[in-house]
């Protein structure tokens, strides 16, 4: 294992998910109106529509694809051992992964055409989509050129994976990998480092602490009827 598997296979996993952890929960808690996608897509649904949609339905897939695989290896192995439903699978996440792959490049369009979102577009936000951007194509080169990943992803990176998350990394399998696998882990990493510091973040915070939060009372402190009389002025106080 040379000196690149060792950082990208072991060190900077570990990294990475430190960072996003802290820095998730501190951006949160010190900076939380901070994390915000500024959406502006009630400004422009219809021209926005055969990006995002076909970008987040993509991605969605793609993702639980892999998490299917990290969490049931066996269930994806027993599913693929019929040629025909490793076809279907495959052929699907090739799909998918062209449709994420075409609503980025759209939204990157947009991004860099459309002035008002250039006017809140930081140096962060164009960091993260070329780096997801690498991520997609490079998935989408391993869909292609290394045949039945879901079938080597279960019996060969789910046990590394696993081992980071016992502590005990077995990096052997992963480091055999083609050099474009090797950089698709470091992509997965590098996105996850990535969130606390940019607008991804809000795909990781949902507003639960609303569930238990004190009902909210709002008090009229003036007279209702005359206050919507056109006749009479104003005052809020």
């Amino acid at each position: 294992m040379n000196l690149f598997d060792t950082f990208s296979l072991v060190l900077f996993p570990y990294i990475a998910v430190a960072v996003f952890v802290i820095g998730l929960a501190y951006r949160y808690r010190k900076r939380g109106f901070t994390v915000t996608s500024l959406s502006s897509q009630f400004l422009e649904g219809k021209s926005l529509f055969w990006a995002v949609v076909p970008f987040h339905i993509g991605i969605l897939v793609v993702l639980l694809g892999h998490l299917a695989a990290f969490l049931l290896p066996d269930v994806i192995l027993a599913w693929n051992a019929a040629p025909l439903r490793l076809m279907i699978l495959e052929g699907m996440a090739l799909i998918f992964g062209l449709a994420t792959l075409v609503g980025l490049a759209g939204l990157m369009y947009r991004r860099f055409t459309n002035e008002r979102v250039r006017a809140v577009t930081t140096t962060m936000d164009v960091m993260l989509e070329f780096v997801l951007l690498a991520q997609v194509v490079l998935g989408v080169w391993i869909a292609v050129g290394y045949r039945w990943g879901s079938s080597w992803f279960a019996s060969d990176l789910t046990p590394y994976l696993w081992s980071l998350v016992t502590f005990s990394p077995e990096v052997s399998a992963a480091a055999a990998m083609p050099i474009v696998v090797k950089l698709h882990i470091l992509g997965a990493f590098l996105l996850l480092f990535l969130v606390p510091f940019t607008r991804l973040a809000h795909v990781f915070v949902a507003p639960l602490h609303y569930i238990v939060r004190p009902y909210q009372q709002v008090i009229w402190n003036w007279d209702r009827r005359k206050i919507r009389d056109p006749r009479s002025g104003t005052s809020v106080r």
